[in-house]
């Protein structure tokens, strides 16, 4: 016997569920590609992107996944054999270092932990070792969607800028952008990547990235750089070469539907949604954690993220019935345990296109899945969740 019916809810950090208004947005015929039509919605989108980004930067659309704008920007301001630092914490900048690797870099790790954000102090200590200034670029996670972490790309930006060191600093925002503030030229950010899946509520296959003057002038002299991935080869009075090619147009009007959909409701309201809904999603987890077997990944709370919640999960128990549970039985997925976490933790998404209602549907079927598994934990959690809102929206 199950509860469910109809459609399954997402609440996994990608991708995540789509507006209506958005897929029905792709449901039309495709445009010339040639037209001016098709000029106006790149040139308009490529606006926006910088924007959401906070630059005054280039901007690019690349018709990939976020793995393939991580390739973008390593291929654009690298050579082969030139050092890469990354900072750690959780699973994906690691990730984009490995990409590095295979590409022909040098690859340092900044050893971090799953259980915490990045320390800026840490990185300004290993930048004024490097007297050489054998690094020429660092790459940290503002969202680590394994671990949960978020880290304060301000401060490391400012640790950074205090050691004079001439490094790029680069950052993935596929799991911020759109969900919470990211200031590319305030916090002296050099390029920035992320990807259409998230918060920006769009199909997986769009790759953006943003680069500063800093970044276009070491690109002049990268040697990694492809035809695919170039900056330059993206430049030009012909509108195919923006995308390498022919323009991935159904995609392009889901972007602009989701993008627009955000300027309906306001940037900072945007933000606002995702904190109150972040913390209420945090309350919850709070009490459950009473029980002693549930309990956050992220150590910290100031280092918990906007956008998905990690719920390790002890005692012998298996995070993976809960979550079969409630997929099977009442039509919600969770995310899984990935990386170091695998087999101990699962994951709330909430970011994009979430709402109270779905968020808190979600933490109620999460409850009655521990309920029907007989897995310890402190009641209440939901009515936390439930009391949090009501006290904080305003009537």
């Amino acid at each position: 016997m199950t509860v469910r019916a109809g459609r399954e809810f997402l609440a996994i950090p990608g991708p995540t569920t789509m507006p209506d208004e958005v897929l029905r947005a792709m449901h039309r015929p495709a445009l010339d590609i040639y037209s001016r039509q098709m000029t106006d919605l790149t040139e308009g989108l490529l606006a926006d992107v910088a924007k959401l980004f906070a630059t005054r930067g280039k901007t690019y659309i690349y018709i990939s996944n976020g793995h393939g704008a991580w390739e973008a920007v390593l291929s654009n301001v690298l050579s082969r054999g030139d050092k890469l630092l990354v900072l750690e914490s959780g699973r994906f900048a690691v990730g984009w270092g490995n990409a590095a690797h295979l590409m022909g870099a040098e690859v340092e790790v900044l050893k971090g932990d799953w259980r915490r954000a990045v320390r800026p102090h840490e990185v300004a200590e290993r930048l004024k070792r490097d007297t050489g200034h054998s690094i020429k670029a660092i790459v940290v996670v503002q969202v680590d969607t394994a671990s949960g972490a978020q880290n304060d790309i301000e401060a490391i930006g400012k640790a950074i800028r205090s050691t004079g060191h001439p490094a790029l600093f680069m950052v993935d925002a596929v799991a911020s952008l759109g969900c919470m503030p990211f200031e590319m030229d305030e916090w002296g950010i050099d390029v920035a990547m992320s990807g259409s899946q998230k918060g920006l509520m769009t199909p997986p296959g769009l790759g953006f990235v943003a680069a500063n003057d800093r970044a276009l002038e070491a690109h002049k002299h990268a040697n990694m750089s492809t035809p695919y991935w170039s900056w330059s080869e993206r430049e030009g009075t012909e509108h195919y070469r923006k995308y390498a090619g022919t323009a991935p147009v159904h995609l392009l009007f889901a972007l602009r539907q989701a993008i627009d959909l955000i300027h309906e409701e306001g940037l900072e309201n945007v933000f606002r949604r995702h904190r109150l809904l972040a913390e209420a999603a945090r309350r919850a987890v709070a009490a459950w954690s009473e029980g002693q077997v549930l309990g956050f990944n992220v150590a910290e709370a100031s280092e918990r993220s906007d956008t998905v919640t990690t719920v390790t999960m002890g005692g012998g128990h298996d995070p993976a019935a809960l979550q079969r549970y409630c997929k099977e039985k009442c039509g919600v997925v969770l995310g899984t345990g990935i990386g170091d976490l695998q087999g101990q933790a699962f994951r709330i998404a909430h970011m994009g296109h979430v709402n109270a209602p779905m968020l808190l549907g979600t933490l109620g079927v999460i409850e009655v899945g521990l309920n029907a598994l007989k897995i310890p934990h402190g009641k209440g959690g939901l009515e936390a969740a439930v009391e949090y809102l009501g006290e904080t929206v305003e009537a």
